[in-house]
């Protein structure tokens, strides 16, 4: 297809789209939200408060995508990387906004890691947000706009920006501690007694590090440039909380490196307590072929078709061998368990 040209791409089915609008102002009063759900009421309203909220949950509704493009002069190539769930994480700023894309990760009710685009435009005195699906990641944001007390009141769009930025980072924090815990079950199940689930589990906690660490080093990269705003768009003490954030995502980052040595560490001792399970079989064999070994030599001797072997007419030949064959064997036994082979 063209540049520009606007389809969704992803590894599942995009969810419906469902816009709500909030606007805000220093005011106690000055606080509304609406939710849109078809073209004519987005393109007919018009807002009544100075700082705008717009926040659109699933991209399947190509229409009112084009429609919020249209109305905030939102540029094609915009669109479509907001409508392209599988975008590198960037920021780019164009002629009054900035456009900054992320990865949101989180642990599901079933511990699993999971993750969803989620795109953020910044202009002068309003912020849009795009998402895959409602995810609840921003509600504690939206119940703080509601207090005409909150510095998301007394401040200005940057600052609502930064506000998301920080719970996305947040949320990286949430999953690392979730992988640290599995990765001390899976040393403790390691250590009891290794088993091939258990190298399962390891090859999948290395697929999710690879994850989770192409979402975290483009964000350093994104914080970067939002810190150095040769744009302006951050007021000088938005600035201050951006550092913060630059900050966590550094700290993550070597977490996240911490991780992933740990992630090595527990295969390198999955196959080293797997050798050494291995050494003690092969050990306790060899003393049982060892044990063994002169017995079998004694039967194959008086087990050959020889006519004179005088041994044979004795009297007490036969319990005299196995007399000789048992104090064998149990000196053997005693030998090796002295030695502690088994």
């Amino acid at each position: 297809m063209a540049p520009g040209s606007l389809h969704y791409v992803g590894p599942r089915d995009a969810d419906p789209t469902l816009a709500t609008l909030i606007e805000y102002g220093h005011g106690a009063e000055e606080f509304q939200e609406t939710h849109f759900t078809s073209l004519t009421d987005g393109e007919d309203y018009q807002p009544r408060h100075p700082l705008l909220w717009l926040n659109l949950h699933g991209l399947a509704n190509i229409d009112l995508l084009k429609v919020v493009g249209r109305r905030f002069g939102l540029h094609p190539l915009v669109l479509e990387d907001i409508l392209n769930t599988e975008q590198r994480p960037k920021v780019e700023v164009f002629n009054g906004y900035v456009f900054i894309c992320l990865r949101l990760v989180s642990v599901n009710e079933l511990g699993e890691i999971c993750s969803e685009h989620v795109s953020i435009v910044l202009g002068r005195n309003y912020v849009l947000t795009f998402q895959e699906q409602p995810s609840g990641t921003f509600n504690q944001i939206r119940e703080g706009l509601k207090s005409s007390q909150s510095q998301l009141r007394r401040f200005g769009s940057d600052y609502l920006v930064y506000t998301l930025l920080d719970k996305l980072v947040d949320r990286y924090f949430l999953v690392l501690e979730a992988l640290s815990e599995r990765c001390e079950d899976l040393d403790d199940a390691i250590s009891s007694g290794p088993n091939p689930a258990q190298l399962q589990e390891i090859q999948a906690l290395r697929r999710t590090m690879q994850y989770v660490k192409r979402g975290l080093w483009p964000l350093r990269e994104v914080m970067n440039t939002l810190q150095r705003d040769e744009a302006d768009f951050f007021r000088d003490e938005t600035q201050l909380y951006l550092r913060d954030v630059y900050d966590h995502v550094v700290q993550m980052i070597e977490s996240g490196e911490a991780l992933r040595d740990l992630v090595n560490s527990l295969q390198d001792n999955y196959m080293s307590l797997q050798s050494n399970r291995m050494n003690i079989e092969m050990r306790r064999l060899t003393v049982l072929t060892t044990i063994f070994m002169p017995l079998t030599l004694i039967a194959g001797i008086y087990g050959m078709n020889f006519e004179v072997m005088p041994e044979l007419h004795w009297r007490w030949g036969y319990f005299a061998v196995l007399g000789g064959m048992a104090v064998i064997g149990l000196s053997l036994t005693l030998y090796f368990r002295a030695k502690r082979w088994f």
